[in-house]
């Protein structure tokens, strides 16, 4: 599985019917808005197109991160522009049953108390570090 596609049925539930899903998608990622202008969402299927303008590599990986840990996403088009190219200096890593930051730190940084670097570069995603969830993914910067 790799940076575009995702879990459908876990994350956040913020939608009921497909036709609320841009809009929702939408204003879940403005909220906290990675850095990314004129964004625009559309969703077919469980397919979400991102376009817009972004102010660098991170806040790509931020948005498409955002749109797919939602419940009902299987995958992100990333027609989002003026970005450096992706996953430079940063790994991804899918959540397991079990899992917790701090094991996560300690696997890729050989030591649990650096989980509140994790925890930063995922502020959008990670609204509360003791609620992650298997199949969600987030960025772990080097």
């Amino acid at each position: 599985m790799g940076l575009f596609d995702f879990t459908s049925d876990i994350g956040r539930a913020l939608f009921q019917k497909e036709e609320d899903a841009p809009k929702k998608i939408k204003a879940h990622i403005e909220e906290d808005n990675p850095g990314v202008s004129d964004l625009m969402v559309a969703f077919n299927k469980g397919i979400v197109t991102l376009s817009g303008k972004a102010g660098s590599s991170e806040a790509v990986e931020k948005a498409i991160l955002m749109a797919g840990n939602i419940k009902g996403v299987s995958k992100i088009i990333n027609k989002l522009t003026g970005a450096l190219p992706l996953g430079k200096g940063v790994k991804y890593y899918e959540i397991k049953s079990g899992d917790t930051l701090w094991a996560v730190a300690k696997e890729f940084y050989g030591d649990g108390n650096k989980y509140t670097k994790i925890v930063e570069a995922n502020k959008e995603v990670i609204k509360n570090a003791d609620k992650i969830f298997p199949g969600q993914k987030i960025r772990i910067p080097e």
